[in-house]
């Protein structure tokens, strides 16, 4: 899948992971109960600052804050962008 955007500088485009549907037990958990996910994959990256050079990359699984981002739509798909600093780490 290409995506027709580039983000600048430091920030990212993240594609959120889908959001748990059933807890371990098997309990439904209905769509106004459901938590943001934290964790997701790069999908675009900006080249970095002057001076810092990205450390992420597109493809990469990563993990960020519950309110890390701000959720856009690009061709009726939700992403997230943020700053690579948002960033907690890379599995």
């Amino acid at each position: 899948m290409s995506i027709q955007f580039k983000p600048l500088a430091d920030r990212v485009l993240v594609e959120p992971a889908p959001a748990e549907q059933k807890t371990a037990s098997g309990i439904i958990i209905p769509d106004t109960a459901k938590e943001k996910p934290l964790h997701g994959t790069i999908v675009a990256a900006g080249v970095g600052k002057k001076d810092e050079p990205m450390t992420v990359k597109v493809g990469d699984s990563v993990l960020f804050g519950q309110y890390s981002g701000t959720e856009i739509k690009i061709e009726g798909s939700t992403y997230l962008i943020m700053r690579e600093s948002d960033i907690y780490g890379i599995f």
